[in-house]
């Protein structure tokens, strides 16, 4: 067995409704291992989002202990995630978050000029090409079809070469067709760079394809917590 690159200890996540506060999570236990893929599927407001979210530190659990790469994500303050993510972790969204006033090629290489990285454009140009996108990279997003901005997206979260891609509902905006292209190319993507991939679903064809499945239910993890 590889090594455990995410490790979640009895994690819970309150956040404030306008009724009082709500339960998302509630003592979710969940390690990943190196190179290991998992789907997370469950209905909606089952929690996977969150989790997602708070796996990649861009939620802060309300209780217990979160481990990514053998640091304590819990420990840290936002400055220090973000600093953390960089590079290491790679998000895709449903909605795309592209900067509508740049190209498809500023959109890739933008995060990794802030990161320092020196050949960030040359390695934003391998990423779209790899994406099939070769030919659009000087297109802005309003230019481009949801897929293709899919694609933009997919590229930016992966050319940093992160050792963790982590993908929520990446094909929830897209037709079959173009969904299926942007499951192949995450595929891909993880084989090419080794990396482990968490992915949240509702596509049950898609969440097959993963080592394992982790279903959730009203905030629980509810099967497939081990390997």
């Amino acid at each position: 067995m590889s090594n455990t690159v995410l490790a979640l200890k009895d994690v819970g996540l309150t956040l404030q409704g306008n009724a009082g506060p709500v339960e998302i999570l509630k003592g979710i236990s969940l390690n990943v291992t190196g190179g290991e893929s998992v789907g997370l599927i469950g209905p909606s407001g089952s929690g996977k989002s969150s989790l997602l979210m708070v796996m990649g530190g861009l939620e802060r659990a309300t209780s217990g202990q979160i481990r990514v790469l053998d640091q304590d994500l819990t420990a840290m303050d936002e400055d220090a995630l973000a600093r953390f993510r960089r590079g290491r972790m790679g998000v895709v969204f449903q909605s795309f978050h592209l900067i509508p006033t740049m190209t498809a090629l500023e959109n890739v290489a933008l995060p990794m000029e802030i990161a320092g990285v020196k050949d960030a454009f040359a390695r934003a140009e391998d990423e779209l090409a790899a994406v099939g996108l070769a030919g659009r990279m000087h297109h802005y997003p309003a230019q481009m079809s949801g897929g293709e901005q899919q694609r933009v997206a997919l590229a930016r979260a992966a050319a940093p070469r992160p050792a963790i891609l982590l993908a929520d509902e990446p094909t929830g905006n897209l037709d079959s067709a173009n969904g299926a292209a942007i499951m192949d190319l995450i595929f891909s993507l993880r084989d090419r760079h080794g990396a482990t991939l968490v992915l949240v679903t509702h596509a049950p064809e898609l969440a097959a394809r993963c080592d394992r499945v982790v279903r959730l239910a009203d905030g629980r993890v509810v099967e497939g917590a081990t390997a």
